[in-house]
């Protein structure tokens, strides 16, 4: 597993698709709260007037000199949610996170959100 202090040194580095195709660049690291480890990133994609943050999960993640690469499609991965560059994930639009990956969601026990930027 790829630690989230690692994965800040990759800020800004390319991020591929499991065929090899760019899908933007790695903009954040989120860890799961109930255990501190890695998760999902966020992917800065768009125009250079119109970014805009997706979600990727960090599992299976491979990290080469230059880039990174994930075990999702690119197609699937660009009808992720997002938020702007600007945004923050809403707590209640953590799950559709998941969801969107076939993952399962499970926030903490008093309801806290999974999903925390680091």
């Amino acid at each position: 597993m790829i630690q989230a202090a690692d994965l800040r040194e990759w800020r800004d580095q390319d991020v591929l698709d499991t065929g090899g195709h760019k899908i933007g660049v790695l903009e954040a690291v989120y860890v799961d709260t109930t255990t501190d480890e890695t998760a999902m990133a966020t992917v800065r994609t768009g125009l250079l007037t119109r970014h805009r943050l997706l979600f990727v999960p960090l599992d299976e993640t491979i990290a080469v000199p230059g880039y990174l690469k994930i075990r999702y499609a690119k197609s699937l991965v660009r009808k992720a949610p997002s938020i702007g560059t600007d945004d923050v994930l809403p707590a209640e639009q953590g799950a559709a996170v998941f969801q969107h990956y076939g993952l399962a969601y499970e926030p903490g026990t008093r309801g806290e959100r999974q999903l925390a930027r680091r």
